[in-house]
């Protein structure tokens, strides 16, 4: 299946009303299961990709790292918008880096990447229209790479950290 088609399955399995509804994907911890795996395969795949460039260019991302009880302490609402923040700067990072791999493997899985990426992005700014407008102009806590194989690092450990604790709360308060 294409990347992304889940998500946006999901997602058009999911509105009501014309407004999308995350009850249901927060609400079945299968769904954040299988991202999670989907990340741990590209970054394994990435891995496993022979002669990956350093990047001549290096690009940021977000230090997605956290501390669960500062996390805790914050709304659902500031957590969507770290969220946002992250993907927005990692599908950046990912374009950005896809200019600069042509080796077939390598490119190959940065495109996936920047799919899956992205339609987690535009999936979760649909959300955040009802907590209000979404500001692109943020500026997460972020460093300057040049190895290919930290971007998906990066987006593995935003989709295991941030985005399934943030589901995670969301289903205390949606799942009843």
């Amino acid at each position: 299946s294409p990347p992304g088609l889940l998500l946006l399955t999901s997602f058009l399995l999911h509105m009501e009303e014309g407004h999308a509804s995350p009850t249901r994907l927060v609400c079945d911890n299968r769904l954040i299961q299988k991202y999670i795996g989907e990340a741990k395969d590209m970054e394994k795949r990435a891995g496993q990709c022979q002669a990956l460039p350093t990047l001549s260019c290096p690009v940021m991302l977000p230090l997605v790292d956290f501390s669960l009880q500062q996390w805790k302490s914050k709304s659902n609402e500031t957590k969507l918008r770290e969220i946002l923040c992250d993907l927005a700067l990692l599908v950046s990072a990912t374009a950005g880096a896809q200019g600069q791999v042509t080796e077939e493997c390598g490119a190959r899985q940065l495109i996936q990447l920047y799919r899956h990426a992205n339609s987690f992005l535009l999936l979760l700014q649909t959300f955040s229209q009802e907590a209000g407008p979404w500001e692109p102009s943020c500026s997460p806590r972020s460093m300057e790479q040049t190895h290919v194989t930290s971007v998906f690092l990066t987006y593995r450990q935003l989709v295991q950290g941030k985005l399934r604790f943030f589901f995670h709360d969301l289903a205390k308060d949606l799942c009843k």
